[in-house]
């Protein structure tokens, strides 16, 4: 709607996990770090943690662009609320592989490990990544587990990322997954922005979109947003998003304290 009126060429603040967009802090960077030595050591098990809107998934998506094809083989797995057989199926379907409705365990897990067997003969490496994982049971996790024993003498078949909020950091401490706990070699957890970092993710997105025009938030602006959101990217988007709509509403591009407040309340349900 008010793309026209700012001069962008495509929304500067979308909330969904466009990689394009992603901006590197310095715990972003570290984060991606982690999981690029966890892969090319062929640690076997990686866990990546952040809390909700931290910017997981598009860090997930941004590693997806860094493993090209034919080197890497990739299955993102976004809804692990699966049973096991699901769980299976779909790490065969990210994989291209067949996987018939009527086909038991065993044939699938062979069928898995064949193809393994093959990209490693081939020197390739295959990585599973599993988003949202605090999701997974107990025993789904634990059958990921297995999925590690798929290996040669020389290497892990199949590297394996958790990806999730803090709360996969407390299930993984139950007793019942210590073998899983203790396999997992590379951890990191994302945090938060700074007020520093907020302000140049926000000019990030804006120079990005396309900005002709010189969109500016004042300081009692960032510091409204800041308060609000705690420096969580994807509540900067919502609230951001939302100030640009009201500007375009009131024809102006530059940004106070008191529209952005109006903006949280909206996104709130209060009336303004």
């Amino acid at each position: 709607m008010y793309l026209d009126y700012y001069g962008l060429k495509i929304e500067p603040f979308s909330i969904t996990p466009d990689p394009r967009f992603l901006y590197f802090t310095r715990r972003h960077r570290e984060a991606l770090d982690h999981i690029l030595y966890g892969i090319q050591g062929r640690k076997g098990f990686i866990q990546i943690t952040g809390e909700v809107g931290s910017g997981k998934t598009t860090l997930c998506r941004a590693l997806l662009d860094r493993l090209d094809p034919p080197r890497y083989q990739t299955a993102l797995i976004l809804n692990p609320c699966l049973t096991e057989l699901e769980m299976l199926r779909s790490i065969l379907a990210e994989l291209h592989l067949p996987a018939r409705a009527d086909e038991d365990r065993l044939t699938l897990l062979e069928r898995l490990n064949a193809f393994l067997l093959e990209q490693a003969r081939l020197d390739r490496d295959v990585i599973l990544i599993i988003d949202e994982a605090q999701n997974m049971s107990l025993e789904l996790l634990e059958q990921v587990r297995m999925l590690s024993n798929l290996e040669t003498d020389q290497r892990k078949l199949l590297q394996i990322i958790l990806v999730g909020q803090p709360e996969l950091r407390e299930k993984l401490d139950d007793p019942r997954l210590r073998q899983l706990r203790q396999r997992i070699l590379v951890r990191f957890h994302l945090t938060a922005l700074s007020y520093d970092e907020m302000n140049e993710y926000i000019q990030h997105r804006l120079r990005l979109s396309g900005a002709a025009r010189r969109l500016q938030f004042d300081r009692a602006a960032l510091r409204a947003i800041f308060r609000y959101t705690r420096g969580t990217p994807r509540l900067i988007n919502a609230v951001c998003d939302k100030t640009l709509l009201l500007g375009y509403v009131r024809q102006t591009d530059r940004f106070k304290g008191r529209q952005v407040r109006l903006a949280i309340r909206e996104l709130e349900g209060h009336a303004a």
